[in-house]
This record gives C-alpha cells, structure tokens and sequence, in this order.
C-alpha cells in the first residue's frame, strides 16, 4: 500500500500552545493518595511525593495539570485542604463515594507541579458552591498580601502568590450525574458572574466555561449556544470532553475514532463563531479539551467497588496497545485543530486512566499510552501545517472513507526540524510512505522511530514496551520514504536546510 503526505510551508493551521499537551489529576481512586503523593513509600522524597512519578512525568513534558476535579470538584470546599494537616477534616467525596482526608491540598499541589516543571490549571466549584468561594480562592491564590485570604496563605507557608493563570469555572455541569447539575440557563448565568467577579480579583486571568461533556449528550449543542449566550463577553474558553473505548473488540473500527473527535471539535467551534457572528463580537472563543483518553477496561471492576473507601482502586484502567495506537490518532486530531484547540488534559495523569501506575511499594511504571503522548508533547512543539495527504481507505462499522494514513507535520522553526507524526490504520498490510518535502528542502534525517509489532491486546505489565529505530527511511532534498509497518505508531524527523 502506498501513502503520500505533501507539505505545504503556505498551508499552516496555527502555532501549537503547548497546554494542548497538558493533563489531570483529580482527587478520584489512587490519583493522590498512592500515586503522586506516597509518604510512605520507599521512593517518596521528603515531601512524599513519589520521585519515580516525578521522572516519569517530566519525560512526558507536561506544561498544565488541571486540578482538583472532575466531578470531585463539586462538592469540594477548598479551605478543607489548606493549613496545618491535624486540623483538616475527613469528607465524604459524593462524586466517587470515598473518602477524602485532605492530607494532600492546594499547597502540596503547587509544590509538586513546580517538582514536575508544570503549572496548575485550578477548577471550581459551580456544583455546591458558586461566586464567593470561586472569588476568595482566587485572592488566596493570587494577591500578593494585605487581604484576608492572600495573608491567610502566607500563614500557611506561601509568601508569594501562586499565580495560577488558567481556570475552570466548574466541571460537567450538563451532566445529571453532577453535583449541583444545573440547566444551560442557569449554568450560563452563574457562570458569567462567577468569571466576572474571578477576573475582578485577578484581572491577567483566563477562565473556562462547561460544553458538553460528551458528543452524545441529548443537550449538545443547544447548552453549549444557551451557556455561551449568557457568558461570552466574560470567559475565554470552551470545555468538552471525550473518551473512547473498544467493548466491541472491533479494532478497525476502535483506530477510527479520531474521526469521532474531528467532528465533534468542528461542531463546537461552529457553535461557539455562530454565537460570535449572533452577538456582533470581535472575541473568539478557544477551546479547551480539557478531558479525552480511552476509557472503558475497568468499568466492569469499578461497578462492584465497596463504597467509603480511602484512595480505591478505581478507573485503573490498563492500557493495551490498540490503545496507544488510538491515543496517536487522537493527539493527531487535536494537532489539526490547533487552531482553535489551545488547552488539552490527557485525562488523568496517574494510576486513573493514566499513562503512569505505581504500585504500593515496587517500581512506577509506565503504560503503552505513555509511548505515542511522549513523542508528541516532546516533539510537537512549532507550527502544524494542513494535512495534505493521500491514502487508501477503509469502511468500519462506525465510519466511512477511513484513511489508513493518519499523519500530521509540525515544523520546529527553533531547531528548523520537520516532524511528521504517522499511524497505520492497517492491521496486516505495511504502507510505502512518501513524504513529499514540497516547498521545504530536507537536509538529513534526524531520527526515525516506530512503536510496533505488538499483540493488539498487549499491555506493558512486564514492562518490555518501548520505541524502537525505524532503519527503513530514505531521505532526499525533496522528500523521504518511510516503510510504516503494520499498526504502528511512526514519529520521522528531519532536519531542514
């Protein structure tokens, strides 16, 4: 099979935000408590925090963590998870019935995102809670002194302000399964006022309203047109949400789902430039896809889980490597709409659908998703150009006119280094891929690498997963040859002249 992507140095999308390659860590199962916070553990440093978790993220190059929810955050009261440890208080989380001692808070989480070269991107809670706490949290996190609730955090050991920049006005809000689920009107209204009064306290602020958090939520479209309607003037961006998974066992159909996500981005953008030409507008609203991963393998385990737990098992999740090949495709699909996609959370970042696991006392390990995200967050930093490619195509179950090729160029204007990140749908037949270097001149081939010959099923519990040297690629001044194998995750690049 033959493939050609065509590059075009006129046809550029947009320079990529680097928070597209961001993540999440919710107060939710052994996200915390047993994953990135384990005092007790053999590897913790003198913080408890687990230092073979701390590598591993950094490899993963992680620029923002969206924190403390999730559902989990609409039922949070935020001043529980400040000062002295002994006179925090034990809550019932609602959200995922457990329960929630507040040993790790605000402050441990700013501590350990400075630990992992990354920034906090802090939710609120619109659930039970609105406009006061929304506020008094941003003056606790973000002025200097000489208030109540800054002085309040210097008390507590921060003398200077966090400064978080990126906020989440609530979570979900669509959802009946919410806390405090509330209709498009009434989330709308409140949400309005609660961004409006935030930016009062911290003016350099930027702030996210809830969209839908699926595709095929029945209010979709309508709460997203209602909520903004309400809000647009006072917020910068949109959420939406995402997962996948594979129950069918159909895996042409499972590596197809990036269309899915192609198409539900396009609709919210549609929505949110149709309320902006409504309103007579010059803002655009960006998106911020703020949850997306693969999730379905541990609902089953999850629906017999005892209740009242501290830190259970939950949403672990262990991915195999159709998985990772899916997770591409949708780093692939968001690279499209870099655009307009500017924040994006692999939802969530340890032992919770995640691409990192530990254990109570062995070694952290990474999972077969971790593989394809580390290439593009490390590599897909630069300009993305429009895809212009040709493939044959394939018909599942789901979809129509799949292209066996998924593939994307990013351009490194820094390091003047092309980098095409490419799938092979195929699950038995190589493709001769031809990238054509159009008005760019190669130099040499950097380095070339592929993740494949795995089992579809294959996880990396043993630990043997890793990316390998792709010796079959060509590289001349108007283009390179690449032999992709079968199901394989591809990342070339090449050095410009």
């Amino acid at each position: 099979m033959k493939a050609e992507l065509l590059l075009d140095k006129y046809a550029k999308i947009s320079k990529v935000d680097p928070r597209i390659y961001g993540s999440f860590i919710e107060h939710l199962g052994r996200a915390v408590y047993d994953g990135i916070y384990q005092p007790n553990h053999p590897h913790a440093d003198k913080d408890g925090f687990n230092v073979e978790v701390i590598d591993l993220v950094k490899k993963l190059n992680v620029p923002i963590i969206r924190y403390p929810g999730g559902n989990f955050v609409s039922g949070f009261n935020w001043e529980d998870s400040v000062g002295p440890k002994d006179k925090r208080p034990r809550r019932l989380d609602l959200a995922w019935q457990s329960i929630e001692t507040n040993q790790f808070g605000l402050h441990e989480f700013e501590k350990w995102t400075k630990k992992v070269n990354s920034s906090t991107m802090m939710a609120v809670n619109m659930g039970t809670r609105g406009i006061d706490a929304a506020r008094h949290l941003v003056e606790y996190c973000n002025f200097p002194k000489g208030t109540a609730y800054s002085d309040w955090r210097r008390k507590n050991g921060a003398e200077e302000p966090f400064k978080i920049k990126t906020w989440c006005v609530g979570n979900e809000m669509d959802g009946p399964w919410q806390i405090g689920h509330k209709t498009a009107q009434e989330y709308g209204r409140a949400a309005n006022e609660t961004s409006k009064a935030m930016k009062l306290v911290d003016g350099s602020i930027e702030t996210i309203v809830c969209g839908s958090s699926a595709l095929d939520m029945p209010t979709f479209g309508s709460w997203e047109s209602t909520v903004l309607d309400e809000s647009y003037e006072n917020v910068d961006y949109l959420s939406l949400h995402r997962y996948y998974g594979n129950p069918e066992n159909d895996t042409p159909n499972y590596l197809a789902k990036g269309k899915d996500l192609d198409e539900f981005i396009s609709g919210v953008i549609s929505i949110c430039d149709s309320i902006k030409a409504r309103k007579h507008s010059t803002k655009q609203i960006n998106l911020s896809l703020d949850e997306w991963n693969v999730w379905y393998h541990s609902k089953e385990h999850d629906a017999k889980n005892k209740p009242w737990q501290i830190a259970p098992h939950l949403l672990e999740d262990i991915y195999n490597f159709e998985d990772a090949l899916l997770v591409g495709s949708l780093l692939i699909t968001i690279l499209k709409h870099a655009d307009r996609v500017k924040i994006a959370c692999l939802a969530q970042l340890v032992n919770v659908i995640a691409p990192i696991m530990t254990n109570e006392e062995g070694e952290a390990w990474a999972q077969s998703i971790f593989y394809p995200f580390m290439q593009v967050s490390n590599y897909g930093r630069g300009t993305v150009l429009t895809p212009i490619q040709r493939s044959e195509t394939y018909s599942s179950k789901d979809f129509i006119d799949v292209p066996y090729l998924d593939s994307i160029a990013v351009i490194n204007d820094d390091e003047n280094v092309m980098t095409v990140f490419a799938l092979n749908r195929s699950l038995d037949e190589p493709i001769d891929f031809h990238i054509n270097a159009g008005d760019y001149e190669f130099a040499e081939l950097k380095d070339a690498t592929q993740f494949a010959g795995y089992g579809m099923k294959e996880t990396n519990e043993d630990g043997k997963m890793k990316i390998i040297a792709n010796n079959n690629v060509s590289v001349s001044d108007n283009g390179a040859d690449v032999k992709l194998m079968p199901a394989s995750w591809n990342t070339i690049r090449i050095n410009l002249k």
